[in-house]
């Protein structure tokens, strides 16, 4: 997960506070007690089990800290604005290239992306190039593919 806006859907907040109880309260746990009978074997230098546990603990402290970071000040977005004929956060935009190929995209939190087929961060070329365009709007955004014409067709919430 990338650093970015700090804003979220309701879905993705929960989904950023599952997975920091999963670490916490079941994952951490199990891997201390791995790493206790494993330093319990004597000799910890040649001990792959103890360093594989302690490098594991390290990965897990530091995405405790990363989601605890994550969380502290997310803006949970769980309602849709008054003017639905804008893109914000949250909509579900449909768009078409220059070819006539047509793509629907929901515009979410750089947290919650690559939760759904569709899902694109806010924070990406194209989600910044939606924000706040209506339906007609005809826009020119760089892709990693290259340039794209593309149009705003649907707006949905």
């Amino acid at each position: 997960m990338t650093r970015g806006s700090k804003y979220s859907t309701a879905e993705g907040a929960a989904r950023l506070r599952e997975e920091l109880d999963h670490l916490w309260r079941i994952e951490r746990p199990a891997v201390t007690r791995a790493v206790a009978e494993a330093a319990a074997q004597g000799d910890r230098s040649e001990n792959a089990e103890y360093t594989y546990g302690k490098k594991r603990l390290r990965e897990i402290d530091r995405r405790v800290r990363f989601l605890r970071g994550r969380l502290d000040g997310l803006v949970i977005v769980a309602n849709p604005p008054t003017d639905r004929s804008r893109v914000f956060f949250g909509a579900w935009v449909t768009i078409e290239d220059q070819t006539g190929l047509s793509r629907r995209h929901r515009i979410v939190g750089p947290d919650e992306f690559d939760r759904e087929p569709g899902f694109i961060s806010m924070d990406s070329p194209l989600g910044k190039a939606l924000l706040g365009r209506r339906v007609d709007d005809e826009l020119e955004v760089e892709l990693p593919a290259g340039p794209r014409r593309i149009t705003i067709v649907a707006i949905e919430y």
